[in-house]
């Protein structure tokens, strides 16, 4: 599917308030990087975006990259190394295969918000918000 179809699918003002949601619960911060390019492996494509996106300089450690590849039918989902310390990779596997389910049956609004809401719902109980101290920075975007 080509980029700009599949995003005119996307219901953007629902996936931004639910990011917006989920991170008026925690320090760390969720984006949701929608790719123009073919990427084939979605896990290393997020990984990478991730790193170019300055994700991995959050003081804690504790940002998550929801990234989708349209053109080769893919995504990955990437946490930083306290997210991933703290959730393990069962967690990731259930973000996966969730997104996979509504994605296969043509909801990728829906796919979103799931793992969305299953990242907002673990950092959440693993990042609170201290006194204080200041949210994630809600995104959601592409290139």
């Amino acid at each position: 599917m080509k980029p700009h179809d599949f995003l005119s699918k996307l219901a953007h003002e629902k996936i931004v308030a639910a990011i917006a949601e989920a991170e008026q619960h925690t320090s760390g911060q969720i984006r949701v990087y929608i790719s123009r390019l073919h990427r084939a492996d979605g896990f290393s494509a997020a990984a990478s975006r991730f790193r170019k996106l300055g994700m991995q300089r959050k003081r804690e450690r504790n940002a998550v990259l929801i990234y989708v590849a349209p053109l080769a039918q893919t995504f990955g989902v990437v946490g930083d190394e306290a997210v991933h310390a703290r959730c393990g990779a069962d967690f990731w596997h259930e973000v996966r295969d969730a997104m996979a389910s509504d994605f296969r049956n043509g909801h990728f609004t829906e796919g979103i918000l799931h793992a969305v809401r299953l990242v907002g719902a673990k950092m959440r109980a693993h990042f609170p918000v201290k006194p204080g101290q200041k949210h994630g920075t809600r995104d959601a975007g592409g290139a």
